[in-house]
């Protein structure tokens, strides 16, 4: 559904991405592991449109879209939840869905689709006139990836959901992607937490110094010597 071919990119003079190349297949769950600095939110920055390769390509569903700009990607299905949470702190829970949902092919069901936010996180219905920056970072990051949900995605790219997050929100975060997983949404997830998304993972990819080192099912890699004892300290 969405594929990266040898992307190079990064931010000015500091390359951040040598070469990367993956596949996201639809209808599964791929993982991005790797540490701080490993390049990842760069990637999803790439594939979200927000920055542009110096060279390689970016397809979707077989068409190229290496120079689409991310409200276009958007509407085509491709909506991120990035890593921070990045929510508008001064507005309501409410009026951050309904920036979710701000493009023409999320607007005419934009009540029911947002009711469907408030039954996957009944804590957003709860604070649905609460300012969001006044809430706890792991609700912030329950809105951002219902306001992601808004846009009617295709694809959803979750950038360090879990960073920060206490071990109960952890467990929430991850509850709520094996129900996306389970109702056929395509997602990638960039992730420290590796135990839990390989765990949920059908394929994964280990990003390291701007270079994919190692791929193969979430079981795999799982059971993988370097990966045990890299990431899982075994």
């Amino acid at each position: 559904m969405l594929k990266l071919t040898q992307i190079i990119a990064g931010y000015g003079p500091a390359q951040v991405l040598h070469g990367v190349s993956l596949d996201v297949p639809r209808g599964r769950v791929t993982a991005l592991l790797g540490a701080n600095g490993a390049g990842k939110t760069t990637l999803m920055r790439v594939l979200a449109g927000l920055i542009h390769p110096e060279s390689g390509s970016v397809h979707h569903d077989g068409q190229e879209i290496t120079s689409t700009l991310a409200p276009q990607r958007v509407g085509m299905g491709i909506a991120m939840s990035p890593e921070g949470r990045m929510v508008f702190p001064t507005l309501s829970v409410e009026e951050n869905l309904q920036l979710g949902a701000i493009h023409p092919r999320a607007r005419t069901d934009y009540r029911e689709r947002r009711d469907e936010m408030y039954a996957l996180f009944p804590r957003l219905a709860e604070r649905r006139r609460q300012v969001a920056g006044s809430m706890s970072g792991g609700e912030q990051q329950m809105l951002a990836i219902a306001r992601a949900l808004m846009a009617r995605p295709d694809i959803l790219l979750l950038d360090e959901p879990t960073l920060g997050l206490a071990p109960v929100m952890v467990k929430l975060i991850f509850n709520v992607v094996q129900r996306l997983k389970e109702s056929g949404l395509t997602m990638l997830i960039a992730e420290q937490n590796v135990r839990q998304t390989l765990e949920i993972a059908d394929h994964a990819y280990v990003l390291e110094s701007g270079r994919i080192e190692l791929q193969g099912s979430g079981a795999d890699l799982m059971n993988d010597a370097g990966v045990r004892r890299a990431y899982l300290g075994m």
